[in-house]
C-alpha cells in the first residue's frame, strides 16, 4: 500500500507494520519528483510492505528515524527498526534496493 503522510507520524506507522519502505523527499527536490512515480509504481508489487512518502522538510522527527542527509533517500524499516537506506535518482537502483531489502 502507498500513502503520503500529512503529519509527523512515521514512527507510529513503523511500529504498527512489519515492513515499511519510505521515500524521503521535499517539494524543492527535482530528483524526488522524478522518483516519486517510480516509487509509487514499485509499491504495487508487494502487498506485505507499506510504502510511505515523507516530506523530509516538513517532518523532522520522521527524517531523524533514518538520519537522512541527502534527498531523495529511500529507507527500509523492518519489525519496528531501521534496516537500510539508499540515496539514488535511478529507478533500476531503487528497484534493486527494494528487492534486496524486502527479500526476507
Amino acid at each position: 500500500m502507498y500513502q503520503e503522510i500529512s503529519d509527523d507520524r512515521l514512527a507510529e506507522i513503523i511500529k504498527n507494520n512489519p515492513k515499511v519502505m519510505v521515500q524521503y523527499s521535499a517539494t524543492w527536490c527535482g530528483n524526488c519528483k522524478i522518483m516519486k512515480p517510480k516509487f509509487k509504481r514499485f509499491s504495487g508489487e508487494q502487498e506485505d510492505v507499506e510504502y510511505i512518502m515523507v516530506d523530509a522538510e516538513k517532518f523532522p522527527n520522521s527524517r531523524k528515524l533514518a538520519e537522512v542527509t541527502n534527498l531523495p533517500t529511500f529507507a527500509y524499516f523492518k519489525d519496528g527498526a531501521f534496516h537500510s537506506q539508499v540515496q539514488t535518482n535511478k529507478a533500476d537502483r531503487l528497484k534493486e534496493f527494494i528487492d534486496e531489502a524486502t527479500r526476507n
